[in-house]
């Protein structure tokens, strides 16, 4: 069997390709491929790789799954951090309206004993002036007493000596014994 001949064809040379046993390079390609295929479904090739891409997809499966689970946990999470920022809010809401309530109290307290601190200010400053006015009274007495007792001295030591003296006595002494007999 010739394995190389080459023959002319309208000046051009041609040629021819190699066989074994009858069959070229594509029938062996084409039968070895089919030996593959045969050796692979006879070692149970695809039921191996359908095995490995069930495995791989009960993995993507249950990681999808889990996924979900994790967004459906997320979801809840949030509703429920939105529910206590709202509730947070609603309480703020609250607790400034009654700190403003307290406030407003607090003023008009504040104002009330404002007004009574006033009050028994201006009775203490009154009483004070009238204490001041009493002392100030019984001091311009005391003095008034002090001068004419003063000037009633000078006026009995000027009018009356020794001797104008003793009936004045005798008589303060005559009244007095009589006085205490009675």
């Amino acid at each position: 069997m010739p394995t190389g001949s080459t023959q002319a064809v309208e000046g051009a040379e041609h040629h021819i390709d190699p066989t074994a046993l009858g069959m070229n390079a594509t029938a062996w390609v084409s039968l070895a491929m089919l030996l593959v295929i045969v050796l692979m479904v006879w070692k149970k090739v695809p039921a191996i790789v359908n095995a490995m891409l069930d495995k791989r997809i009960a993995l993507i499966r249950a990681q999808l799954d889990e996924a979900s689970s994790l967004r459906a946990d997320a979801e809840k999470l949030r509703a429920e951090y939105e529910a206590k920022a709202k509730a947070a809010a609603s309480e703020a809401e609250q607790l400034l309206a009654h700190a403003q309530v307290e406030a407003e109290a607090i003023v008009k307290q504040a104002k009330v004993d404002t007004a009574a601190l006033i009050k028994r200010r201006g009775k203490m400053a009154e009483d004070k002036i009238a204490a001041a006015q009493r002392t100030a009274i019984a001091e311009v007495r005391a003095t008034a007493a002090n001068a004419a007792a003063t000037a009633a001295a000078s006026l009995i030591a000027e009018r009356h000596d020794a001797s104008a003296d003793k009936p004045l006595v005798d008589q303060a002494i005559t009244r007095l014994g009589t006085t205490r007999l009675n």
